[in-house]
């Protein structure tokens, strides 16, 4: 008899990975606590470090963290420009 294979979600998996990883109980301990098989729940978490070890930091996205918030900065200068023109022309007489 073949056993079926079962799919679980993402955020359970990420979940799953999280917690035995922050546990200091066995990893046959917690995925008999989570339900699944212990190889299942050793294979996700190899897979999360070998993802870790692939995919260093992007040191891509400090750059584009700055880039936005020079660009929140300036529509909020431009945003205040026209919130002081708007009150202007509503106290000019027309």
């Amino acid at each position: 008899m073949v056993a079926k294979k079962m799919r679980y979600p993402v955020e359970f998996i990420e979940d799953a990975v999280r917690l035995t990883r922050s546990s200091d109980r066995p990893l046959r301990q917690m995925a008999r606590e989570l339900g699944v098989n212990p190889e299942t729940l050793r294979s996700w978490v190899n897979k999360a470090k070998q993802a870790e070890v692939e995919q260093p930091e992007d040191l891509a996205v400090p750059e584009e963290v700055r880039a936005l918030r020079k660009r929140v900065a300036e529509l909020e200068q431009d945003n205040d420009i026209l919130r002081k023109a708007a009150a202007y022309f509503a106290l000019v007489p027309g």
